[in-house]
């Protein structure tokens, strides 16, 4: 089930490619359903928050009625960055399912490791690797075209 839903992220970030965004996919699912699916659009809408991420954060919170994610799961295809680490925490989203890591702008396993922080409000339980090859593959090829 893990692996099935992580391949509806991957399919959102190679989206999100195909737009020429970066190859950012994410998915929110509670109780097996998926509430929210979304890639990265920061382009397509001009605002710095349309993170994959906030995306689904912002669409899951409709579908629910609450701003409270309790029980709902998230994947991402992408370590996730400070900011949306802050959204996965006010969240509470009680899981975090991530494909690879982010050296230069991840904020859970690299850089500030915001859910390790002592002002965190809440931690979700955190799996990274998660179909980590096909992720950063999507990311090395949508970069390695762009400089070409």
């Amino acid at each position: 089930m893990k692996r099935s839903i992580m391949d509806l992220a991957l399919e959102e970030a190679q989206s999100a490619a195909d737009r020429g965004e970066v190859p950012v996919g994410a998915v929110a699912v509670k109780n097996g359903v998926v509430l929210a699916r979304a890639g990265n659009r920061t382009l397509e809408c001009r605002d710095p928050t349309a993170h994959a991420e906030m995306l689904v954060i912002r669409e899951a919170a409709a579908a629910l009625g609450s701003e409270r994610l309790v029980d709902v799961d998230l994947y991402v295809t992408l370590e996730p960055c400070a900011m949306c680490a802050g959204a996965i925490s006010f969240a509470r989203i009680r899981r975090l399912y991530f494909g690879c890591g982010d050296p230069k702008g991840g904020a859970v396993d690299n850089g500030v490791r915001f859910f390790n922080a002592a002002t965190c409000h809440h931690r979700p339980e955190v799996y990274s690797g998660l179909a980590e090859s096909e992720a950063a593959a999507l990311l090395r090829d949508f970069f390695r075209q762009r400089r070409d």
